[in-house]
């Protein structure tokens, strides 16, 4: 951090210990932290400053948050019609790669970091939220558990089905952009973000739905 951060973040220290009877508003401090950040972070190889400006969505669910709140489900309601209109289906109509490469993606956790090429491909790090198979000894539970996907869903019982399809674009509308079905959930938008290619998240969707994959052994 900077000589100035440094500085002014003191004197705000001072200030809060000395009982100062006006401290900055929350519209204030605001303003310091993105005076910090334009000052103190600069675009790195692939990584970008870009993607510490603030986003809507974001600022609002940080807000509920700090209020010890969930968000007015109205505008929760606002934001996702948002984010669901950024999601794009495949355009050939197939969801569906290959399990063996969704399941390399999947497991991996690698990527984006300002040491990375252009052109590395990103890890899904999907195993880090939530359990992908029966054999798996560790595995995150932020999110809930994908073994048994297709049985747990329903596809297994008629795959040709309404909700079956509903379900399968349901899968490829998370992967997409979550945000669009929960407005301050916690799983990355991936292809929105552009942490995944449209051709990996088919692969993703493969180790999902493939009966042959882990997830449905």
């Amino acid at each position: 951090m900077k000589k100035h951060s440094i500085f002014a973040l003191s004197l705000l220290t001072a200030a809060v210990l000395a009982g100062c009877a006006s401290l900055p508003s929350s519209a204030e401090l605001d303003k310091i932290a993105a005076s910090y950040v334009k000052a103190d972070f600069k675009d790195k190889g692939i990584v970008k400053a870009s993607v510490l400006q603030p986003e809507e969505i974001n600022t609002l669910c940080t807000e509920a948050e700090v209020a010890g709140k969930p968000i007015d489900p109205e505008l929760a309601q606002k934001l996702q019609a948002t984010q669901l209109k950024t999601i794009k289906w495949p355009a050939d109509g197939n969801y569906l790669g290959d399990w063996k490469k969704g399941e390399a993606l999947a497991q991996s956790g690698r990527g984006q970091t300002w040491t990375d090429k252009a052109n590395t491909p990103n890890g899904g790090n999907c195993y880090n939220c939530h359990q992908l198979s029966g054999t798996e000894i560790s595995f995150g539970t932020i999110g809930p558990s994908l073994y048994k996907f297709r049985k747990n869903y329903g596809i297994d019982a008629d795959p040709n089905s309404v909700a079956a399809k509903a379900m399968v674009e349901y899968a490829w509308g998370k992967i997409y952009n979550s945000r669009a079905y929960n407005a301050c959930s916690v799983m990355p938008r991936a292809i929105h973000n552009g942490i995944i290619t449209e051709a990996q998240a088919k692969d993703l969707m493969a180790l999902l739905l493939d009966p042959n994959s882990p997830v449905n052994q």
